[in-house]
């Protein structure tokens, strides 16, 4: 099963297809998995694993992304336990760290990337900063060290814990209550979440700290932080153009109140015009001179 962080369309499908010399088809809930197939996450919505067959579900985005890797992980982990090999791949933030630390919980097997060998390193750096991994290799090396796990009996399956399994089943939308998820995920945080503004509550995952609201929206901390980033940067940008008109504004006020011969009011407008424009300045540097 392969999930990649896409937009509304994807053509990963078509370029498997191509290349693999195994069938490769888009995931379709109630399909079973089969053996010698590859299924891939179609855009727009979490691939997730319920027993021995697969569910597509538009639920809330992990790591601003859906597909995400986490919902996936976590729910092979619950079905499969021992039996899982996760594989985090070359990618920006931290998506798919949680969700191989589950793997790893629950008995399976983790693989990451090789950061050096990665055309973006952050999701392998993530992953071997924060799970044990099992295996590093470039992915030149990779083929041949998934067939040979693959053919390994699989490790025993200990008990899967109820905070993996609440948090799979957010994914797949079967979560009951909020005072489930307040009494089981973590303690509540004073952070917003970017997506629908309710309230985070913050999990202590190991040495992973992540955050999810009532609504199940969830970000590593450098997501929720890339998030935040971006809101204030928008903003900024809505407080720029304010001003900007507030002093375009003021300034025909001024224009309008002069050719009337109202001096008085016309020098009013016109200081504040300058205020605006000295404001809107102070906001434009702001922005430009924030880290790319």
């Amino acid at each position: 099963l392969i999930v990649q962080h896409v937009g509304l369309t994807s053509y990963l499908g078509d370029i498997l297809g191509r290349a693999a010399n195994m069938p490769v088809a888009n995931a379709a809930s109630g399909t079973k998995v089969k053996n010698g197939h590859i299924f891939v996450a179609p855009p727009g919505a979490h691939l997730l694993l319920h027993d021995d067959h697969m569910l597509l579900r538009r639920g809330p985005r992990e790591n601003l992304a859906r597909p995400a890797i986490d919902p996936l992980f976590r729910s092979a982990a619950c079905s499969f336990g021992g039996s899982v090999i996760g594989v985090v791949l070359t990618g920006s933030l931290s998506d798919g760290t949680a969700g191989l630390r589950a793997i790893k919980i629950c008995g399976g097997v983790s693989v990451v990337q090789d950061p050096d060998d990665a055309a973006v390193p952050d999701m392998p750096l993530s992953a071997l900063q924060n799970v044990e991994v099992d295996h590093c290799v470039a992915l030149s090396e990779m083929a041949g060290l998934l067939r040979r796990l693959a053919s390994e009996l699989a490790g025993p399956t200990p008990e899967i814990p109820p905070v993996i399994r609440l948090e799979a089943a957010i994914a797949a939308q079967e979560h009951s209550t909020m005072e489930q998820t307040e009494r089981q995920l973590g303690i509540p945080s004073t952070f917003v979440c970017p997506e629908c503004h309710g309230p985070l509550w913050e999990i202590e995952d190991g040495p992973i700290t992540r955050y999810r609201c009532h609504t199940g929206h969830a970000f590593g901390a450098d997501v929720l932080m890339q998030a935040q980033a971006d809101d204030a940067e928008q903003a900024l940008w809505s407080l720029l153009r304010a001003h900007q008109q507030r002093a375009e504004l003021a300034k025909r006020t001024a224009q309008r109140e002069a050719a009337r011969e109202r001096h008085s009011l016309a020098s009013q407008m016109a200081t504040r015009a300058a205020e605006h424009e000295a404001d809107a300045k102070l906001i434009e540097e702001i922005i430009h001179r924030r880290r790319p």
